[in-house]
């Protein structure tokens, strides 16, 4: 992990699996909930909190859970799911770098209403629900950078259940794949690249559809060449037609 953070050596993350202090506050003012904060507060949140490194497939916290940490992305990606009752999961959201994980669980204290997995090695910071409420009631610019972020969040997700209920198939996946591209999209020759891989099954998820129709849809995209699967994550040849599908 160490080799994939960004800047300086000395502030970069260790990959040894265990909780880890915070090597450098400075680190804090690259995640947006904390850029504006006096440094002085970074400093607090530095000494209270932990770093946690996070495999792919391993749980950040399940639903149920009780919110005794304020959580962080700080490197890699996290989706969050909720399970229903036939078993099967729909992936709600995918949050990356300074992305807050149930801020509103750890806010209200009630056990988190769904479920977060690292979708590849991830390292998150964990900040102490008391440490989280001395340092709003210390910073207002940190209760707005909090509320910004949860007032964007509940947006989105009500778009996304929106999108579940009330749009095709087809359109609900190039909508996502153009959100995808939007978030973390990389220009390449060729079209924009979505640097992570998303199996059939996590894409089925994320979409509300099952694996049979995900297949179908992916292996048509590709022989059109709309969306290409590579070994490392999609590439987006058509952002055309995919707006073009996504309005259907």
């Amino acid at each position: 992990m160490g080799g994939r953070f960004s800047g300086r050596a000395a502030d970069r993350v260790p990959y040894d699996g265990e909780r880890m202090p915070i090597p450098n506050p400075d680190l804090l003012a690259r995640l947006p909930v904390f850029q504006r904060v006096r440094p002085e507060d970074r400093v607090r949140v530095a000494a209270a909190g932990r770093l946690q490194v996070f495999e792919r497939g391993d749980d950040v916290f399940q639903e149920g859970d009780e919110p005794h940490v304020f959580v962080t992305v700080v490197e890699g990606r996290v989706k969050i799911y909720k399970r229903l009752a036939n078993g099967k999961d729909v992936i709600l959201q995918i949050f990356g770098v300074g992305d807050p994980l149930g801020a509103v669980a750890v806010y209200e204290g009630r056990p988190y209403p769904a479920s977060a997995q690292a979708i590849e090695p991830t390292t998150c910071l964990l900040l102490p629900r008391q440490a989280f409420f001395s340092l709003l009631e210390q910073s207002p610019l940190l209760v707005r950078g909090v509320l910004s972020g949860l007032t964007l969040r509940l947006i989105e997700l009500t778009e996304r259940l929106t999108e579940l209920t009330g749009v095709g198939v087809e359109a609900r996946f190039a909508r996502l794949f153009l959100k995808l591209g939007e978030q973390f999209g990389q220009t390449r020759p060729g079209g924009l690249f979505v640097p992570f891989p998303l199996s059939r099954q996590e894409l089925a998820d994320m979409t509300g559809t099952t694996i049979e129709t995900c297949i179908r849809i992916m292996s048509r995209w590709g022989k059109d060449d709309v969306l290409a699967t590579e070994r490392d994550g999609f590439l987006l040849m058509n952002r055309r037609m995919l707006e073009e599908l996504s309005a259907q």
